[in-house]
């Protein structure tokens, strides 16, 4: 006989889940940035941070995954991005002027973000959030008791440019004053151009399918390509962090997972700054994962919500 379970609804991902909370967080100099709470948090409290061209809504299953193991969620839209605003004219262009507005950013929303409630505190981020958060505890932010990167963006994936000829082409864009305009088309408009892009985030159609639907029915958190500007700033950053010796000082207990396969950002890269922060735990899924590991078809899915949950039971019990 099937046990009660098996009759549980599946999660619509197409919808904000009952008892939510949607509202703005104001950063230092004004700008508004969109959050999204949901769970009462006996746990503790949990950030889940997305990556460049995110939005809150692509996350709503995890979000709803770990209120539903007793954290308090909280999500960001990054400044210039989902519902967070626009910084050039063109609104599917996604641009930042310096990384370090989003660090800063980061930084004072983590100091007040800690303060609300009692019990553990964990940051899970993605892509380039998980570069942004490990910078930003290279960089003295007050650390949450765990952290996890996935699929962390610490090197961009040139190919098949070496990357000093793309670094060399971005400067040379930026410098002819097109730093804001879009640095390349995403082109989705025939079904083979849908499929390539699909693959490089997800083995999943249908969940690269829930991205399109949200983007077409919230056209205000729709984001393209990013500028010019945005691509020599993760050039710059990445190199900086991995140079500049600061990683060897984060001691936040950190779980990173990535993928061989993975073709946005550099799994080399997350491979040599692992092995410089003391402790990091990493693991490496195969063919079976593409870039946005928990967006992935269920069986990845699951063993990496199951491998965070066991690490932060571990480190950060309640």
């Amino acid at each position: 006989m099937d046990s009660p379970a098996s009759f549980a609804p599946a999660f619509d991902r197409r919808a904000w889940p009952m008892n939510g909370r949607l509202d703005y967080w104001t950063a230092p100099d004004g700008w508004r940035l969109r959050r999204y709470r949901l769970g009462e948090g006996q746990r503790g409290q949990l950030l889940m941070l997305g990556g460049r061209g995110d939005m809150i809504e692509k996350y709503l299953e995890v979000i709803d995954h770990w209120a539903g193991r007793g954290w308090a969620v909280t999500a960001l839209d990054w400044r210039g991005q989902g519902g967070s605003g626009r910084l050039t004219g063109d609104p599917l262009c996604g641009h930042i002027d310096d990384f370090g507005q989003w660090i800063g950013d980061l930084k004072a929303f983590v100091c007040e973000w800690r303060g609300q409630a009692p019990g553990p505190c964990a940051i899970v981020a993605h892509s380039m959030g998980g570069h942004l958060l490990l910078r930003a505890l290279a960089e003295g932010m007050l650390p949450p008791d765990a952290a996890v990167a996935i699929a962390p963006m610490m090197d961009v994936r040139t190919s098949p440019l070496p990357r000093w000829l793309a670094a060399a082409i971005t400067r040379s864009m930026c410098a002819l004053g097109l730093q804001s305009r879009q640095a390349w088309t995403q082109k989705e408009e025939s079904e083979r151009q849908r499929i390539m892009r699909q693959k490089r985030l997800t083995h999943d159609p249908e969940r690269y399918a829930d991205e399109l639907w949200w983007r077409d029915h919230s056209r205000d958190v729709a984001l393209g390509p990013p500028s010019w500007r945005w691509v020599a700033q993760a050039l710059q950053s990445t190199r900086a962090l991995e140079q500049g010796g600061r990683l060897a000082q984060i001691s936040v207990p950190l779980l990173i997972l990535a993928t061989e396969i993975d073709r946005l950002v550099s799994t080399p890269a997350i491979r040599r700054i692992a092995a410089q922060i003391p402790g990091a735990r990493l693991h490496v899924y195969g063919q079976e994962a593409a870039h946005e590991i928990l967006r992935e078809l269920d069986p990845v899915r699951l063993d990496a919500l199951r491998r965070i949950d066991d690490f932060l039971d571990e480190v950060a019990p309640a």
